[in-house]
């Protein structure tokens, strides 16, 4: 068998139905090779690399299986390095494939060479560059297996193209090689499951800290168990948001710089704190020594590294998450006395709501994403979002109810992430509604995927939030650099008005709406168009949600509007700004 042959039946050996995939000339042999085994895998032809490292992100996220996409060298593998770097940050399961030029001249800056490992050495979960046909079976193996045990991540295979079209007898069988890896099962034992219920049992203002681990181990069944036996309530991270249901009562919502007053105040007040598959990330705690200074930290993550690397825990477990959680069920019960403390939960909870200004009679960001919310409660949904203040708007408004619903670029916050994530969640999870929610300058940055939406029959909606501005670079302008507009406008500059321009609302021209994304979609062959009424919203938004294909609705809406609560990075939550 040639060694392209090899790849793609190994892929399909491991389950693999969906490849995203940019063909070149060091890649030519594993495309003529996808072509044999069509009616095994579909290959799917992103508009852009990068848009294809994130479609298979897409595929990762909402179904929990390895992400697999694939390009040329060069330029067609450093295209894929910005979604192999996001991969990594969130903890996603992503097996990059890349074409490599031939062996004898690597190294000598032969035509679209790079060295994609040495790139990527930073960034990947594990990297190989394969020289021999024969290792080719094992390494895949090997890749599939370093991607999806202990703490998931990405894995970069370069494959040179006299590799892929040389020919040897295979071993699927190989044994694995890795020496450096020992992946022995990573389970809290029986005294640390002793000693954290003993904890719970103690504590009388206990919070959970819930990340994307929970998904990521397939845990959130194991946490809704735990919160209804202990009455615990809970707060999640960005990555976190479906773990638990946002409308449930005990839910916090998320918690950290633009998270909930009530989240914040009772992470901030509890005397104990169990954090469950998360990494104390900045954006999440401020000021680290500040972060729950007056609890006891329990931290359960299958990652090793993790525990004590941002904030000492007082009981730091390496563990599944699942298994642990399934062994507290076995022990814990009603916590009899956090009563008052639910209640003080509560009443945060009341008085300090998410919130806008309802009056306003055009369209708020905040207003858009709660009626998409409404009117898609009872379907099926998947939400994927682009880098800024929709982003956050979104994790503020958008009610979940189940893990695997929502896909953030929250570690790397890539811009362009939101329509090819959503691309690739659509392949993956045909019957379901899949939206992207993004801002207009996120959706420029990878808008060529509009084409293969339609292309490819995948009926991707976006409700753009189109505001002309990068919103959250423009709300830090405002808020720490005096309002002074640094190439935050996204439309034209008449030149006459160009010199000492501080505030857009001074001019005509910020009026103006550029590009028109109507035409831009219509031309992509999509349905579109905009709506800047509130009276219309609903309309516009049912039409979007019946058209049969993707759609792009242009929301007009203000610049000026800011996301909030927030705390000043490195700041406190009794800094928080809340107007």
């Amino acid at each position: 068998m040639i060694g392209a042959d090899i790849l793609v039946k190994s892929l399909v050996n491991h389950g693999v139905k969906l490849l995203f995939a940019y063909p070149g000339g060091a890649s030519m042999p594993l495309h003529q090779a996808l072509t044999r085994f069509s009616d095994q895998i579909r290959t799917i032809l992103p508009r852009h690399e990068q848009g294809g490292g994130f479609a298979a992100q897409g595929i990762a996220r909402t179904t929990g299986k390895v992400g697999v996409c694939m390009a040329t060298s060069g330029p067609g593998a450093t295209n894929l390095v910005t979604a192999i770097a996001d991969a990594k940050l969130d903890s996603i399961p992503l097996i990059a494939i890349t074409g490599q030029v031939k062996t004898p001249v690597i190294g000598s800056d032969a035509f679209q060479e790079t060295p994609i490992v040495e790139v990527c050495r930073g960034i990947t979960k594990h990297h190989y560059l394969v020289t021999d046909v024969r290792d080719l079976a094992r390494v895949m193996r090997e890749a599939f297996h370093i991607a999806t045990t202990g703490r998931p991540g990405p894995v970069l295979v370069d494959i040179p193209k006299d590799v892929q079209e040389d020919s040897c007898e295979v071993d699927w069988d190989a044994p694995m090689n890795l020496p450096g890896y020992k992946m022995e099962e990573r389970l809290a034992q029986p005294e640390q499951i002793r000693q954290v219920a003993a904890a719970i049992k103690l504590a009388k203002r206990p919070v959970i800290y819930a990340g994307g681990g929970v998904i990521a181990s397939e845990a959130s069944e194991d946490l809704r168990a735990f919160i209804r036996k202990t009455g615990i309530p809970v707060a999640m991270t960005v990555m976190g948001l479906g773990v638990f249901p946002n409308a449930d009562p005990l839910s916090l919502d998320m918690l950290g710089m633009h998270g909930s007053v009530y989240s914040n105040y009772a992470v901030r007040d509890c005397d104990l704190l169990i954090a469950l598959g998360v990494r104390f990330d900045d954006r999440v705690t401020g000021k680290l020594a500040e972060f729950a200074k007056k609890a006891k930290i329990i931290h359960i993550d299958i990652d090793p590294s993790e525990l004590n690397k941002n904030k000492p825990a007082h009981f730091p477990i390496v563990s599944d998450v699942k298994f642990a959680l399934a062994e507290l069920n076995k022990q814990v019960e009603k916590c009899e006395n956090i009563e008052p403390w639910v209640k003080q939960c509560a009443e945060w909870k009341k008085a300090h709501p998410f919130k806008y200004d309802e009056k306003f009679d055009g369209i708020l960001q905040q207003h858009a994403i709660r009626t998409l919310s409404q009117k898609t409660a009872d379907r099926n949904t998947i939400v994927g979002v682009g880098v800024g203040q929709h982003q956050m708007w979104a994790a503020q408004f958008f009610q979940f109810t189940s893990p695997r619903t929502w896909m953030s670029s929250s570690g790397l916050g890539t811009m362009g992430f939101g329509l090819p994530s959503a691309m690739g969640a659509q392949a993956a999870n045909p019957d379901a509604l899949v939206i992207d929610i993004d801002g207009d300058g996120s959706f420029q940055m990878n808008i060529q995927e509009l084409a293969t939406c339609y292309c490819e029959n995948l009926p991707v909606k976006v409700l753009l939030l189109n505001n002309q501005h990068l919103g959250m670079v423009v709300q830090w302008e405002d808020r720490f650099m005096k309002g002074n507009r640094a190439h935050t406008y996204l439309g034209p500059i008449h030149h006459e008005l160009a010199s000492g321009i501080q505030d857009a609302d001074d001019h005509a021209y910020a009026k103006e709406r550029y590009p028109d994304f109507v035409q831009i979609a219509k031309g992509y062959g999509c349905g579109a168009a905009t709506v800047s009424k509130k009276s219309e919203l609903d309309a516009a938004i049912e039409e979007m949600i019946n058209y049969d294909g993707p759609y792009v609705l242009d929301v007009q809406v203000p610049y000026q509007e800011h996301v909030l609560p927030m705390i000043p990075s490195g700041g406190t939550v009794d800094e928080i700004i809340v107007e």
